[in-house]
């Protein structure tokens, strides 16, 4: 693997915050709250707003997506991975130029999603587009073979689509 891109911020570690969940929860919701509450970040142009309901102990269920992992949302587990990077969607998001990412558009349902992925870091930061506003949906690890495989060939088929509409 290169080296990561000087822009990336480093892991908040689990050990670095005395291996108590509480201390290092409050820690991953401090990066957040800066980052997506505090700060007005836009993509593209567009603002950024966040899935706030359901609140869960006080936190938007953005920031639970972004540490977080399941299928159930009642029954989510925290990703030790996703929670250590916590910092990396909103440089990810506003660097989207940056030819260390790959970005395109998917459809999950009805909706239309941005996939912005840093493959030398293997790290995935999906977007909801809701028109007039970008909701950052969730970000983790691609880790599988498999995945990476799926997900490098809906980026390539993307863009030749979008070559062939021009």
């Amino acid at each position: 693997m290169s080296e990561s891109p000087d822009w990336l911020p480093p892991l908040v570690l689990f050990n670095d915050h005395g291996g108590d969940w509480d201390r290092y929860l409050d820690a991953l919701y401090a990066w957040f709250k800066q980052d997506f509450v505090d700060a007005k970040p836009v993509f593209q142009g567009r603002r950024l707003g966040l899935k706030r309901h359901p609140m869960t102990h006080g936190k938007e269920a953005t920031f639970w997506h972004m540490i977080q992992e399941g299928e159930v949302e009642e029954e989510r587990t925290p990703d030790f991975r996703r929670c250590e990077r916590i910092r990396w969607p909103k440089p990810i998001i506003e660097r989207d130029k940056d030819p260390a990412i790959k970005v395109w558009r998917n459809r999950r349902g009805r909706e239309e999603r941005v996939c912005l992925w840093l493959v030398q870091e293997g790290y995935l930061v999906i977007l909801a587009d809701r028109g007039d506003y970008i909701l950052p949906w969730t970000a983790y690890l691609v880790e599988q073979p498999h995945q990476q495989r799926k997900l490098r060939k809906e980026y390539e088929e993307y863009w030749r689509n979008q070559g062939s509409k021009s």
